[in-house]
């Protein structure tokens, strides 16, 4: 007998498939807008609704040895996935790999990851036909989602394949959570499918129990294990030794943010700080709206993507250095004494402060860190960072920062960053303990 609860969650399901469905049309639609700024949008767009226009590899034949399915949405979970795949290669031996993203800079990173026999894709979108199609095209023997994405059909689709679905680096902020509880019989039932669940820290623990997931430990965050790439590292600083003036960053900046750095320049006037401006926005798509918001400003731009040598770049004497490129943050973060968090002076949650950390970069953040707010309050506790209330109070704290205790401040950025590692290992571990057959 099916009880009222479990009748109404399987018809939410079904309202919500067929949503997604009919408005397969408008997904089509947007992205051949998005196509148009950024090409990768465009190709291979039936992948997905699960079509694919030859038999994705032969070595994901039945027989060809494990394969794991890994969804790395965007640019950071790819970044991510990068750790997890190569402890998975050390465990599994002869596995292959099927990843998946959802933006073009997580496909477009992710190439780079791929090894013989491997295979990368579009997420499947949530309907049920598409969810049903790439489970059998690709046919995993476990899948692993990255940080927070749970989608209601591609849990249920799993479930009924057999196919045990974990979330690992798991993160679910406060807002996020009153999000999922506003439709329960939808997301209660998608968190609970999960066949395993571990969190970056004890509050992300709590929330994802609040909503039914099982977690079965917090092995921490795996971007503690990342190390930033040691020739852009190298190149950073060698660059800013030999400059003159100290370099302020603006990283991982969203729509807004801009904006608020320039009226704050603007007030302090005489009392702005004496130094090298960079600013680097957290999309691509933003790159050329915010050098002509720049110029509109009055201010001379000299764009990295203009300058192939890097060296040219940092001598033009343009105001403001626009570090327009994609898998060159290592040598932004290395190159500045000081970075402004991107996404915490807007109402947005912030960025992840760790890779400014590992590069040894003093890191100024806004009031607004609920994404990632234990790791924000680990970094204000080592004196990695420093908190403020505006944009106009970041700029004065700049230049406190670079005339008094900056190499000290380098230094423990550094030490925060390598002081909470292990979280891939102890994770791989955990589910090899889980699925010993793939060993």
């Amino acid at each position: 007998m099916i009880s009222a609860g479990g009748l109404s969650a399987r018809l939410a399901l079904r309202v919500y498939g067929f949503l997604c469905w009919a408005l397969i049309p408008v997904l089509r639609w947007r992205l051949r807008r998005r196509a148009r700024a950024e090409p990768l949008y465009g190709q291979h767009v039936d992948e997905r609704f699960g079509y694919y226009a030859t038999e994705i590899s032969p070595s994901l034949r039945q027989g060809a040895g494990p394969r794991v399915w890994v969804h790395a949405v965007s640019l950071g979970e790819t970044r991510a996935a990068g750790l997890l795949l190569t402890a998975l290669r050390e465990a599994i031996p002869g596995v292959h790999i099927v990843l998946t993203h959802g933006t073009a800079t997580g496909r477009a990173a992710g190439a780079a990851l791929l090894q013989p026999g491997d295979v990368q894709l579009w997420q499947p979108w949530d309907a049920p036909g598409a969810v049903q199609r790439f489970l059998q095209a690709c046919a995993p023997q476990m899948g692993l989602l990255i940080d927070t994405e749970v989608w209601p059909n591609l849990v249920a689709g799993c479930a009924q394949a057999g196919v045990p679905l974990y979330l690992v680096n798991a993160r679910l902020s406060e807002a996020s959570l009153r999000a999922y509880q506003r439709a329960p019989w939808l997301s209660g039932p998608a968190f609970a499918a999960l066949a395993g669940v571990w969190a970056q820290t004890d509050a992300d623990a709590a929330r994802l129990r609040a909503l039914g997931a099982p977690v079965r430990g917090v092995p921490g965050n795996f971007k503690f294990d990342a190390r930033p790439d040691a020739r852009q590292v190298e190149q950073g600083r060698a660059l800013r030794a030999a400059l003159r003036k100290p370099v302020v960053m603006l990283a991982s900046s969203r729509e807004g943010e801009e904006s608020h750095w320039l009226q704050a320049l603007r007030a302090m006037r005489a009392d702005v700080p004496d130094c090298h401006w960079l600013l680097v926005p957290r999309h691509p798509q933003r790159f050329d709206a915010v050098a002509d918001l720049l110029r509109d400003a009055g201010l001379s731009v000299a764009r990295r993507s203009q300058h192939r040598a890097l060296e040219k770049w940092v001598s033009d004497p343009a105001a403001v250095w626009l570090g327009d490129s994609l898998g060159e943050m290592a040598l932004y973060y290395s190159l500045a004494d000081v970075a402004l968090l991107g996404g915490s002076f807007a109402p947005l949650g912030g960025q992840n402060l760790i890779e400014a950390a590992a590069c040894g970069c003093i890191v100024v953040m806004g009031p607004h860190t609920f994404n990632f707010s234990e790791v924000a309050e680990r970094a204000l506790a080592a004196g990695a960072a420093v908190r403020v209330a505006d944009m106009a109070e970041a700029l004065a704290v700049v230049t406190r920062l670079l005339d008094s205790d900056a190499p000290q401040r380098h230094a423990c950025a550094q030490d925060f960053a390598a002081g909470y590692g292990g979280a891939v290992a102890r994770t791989v571990a955990a589910l090899m303990a889980l699925q010993p057959q793939l060993i």
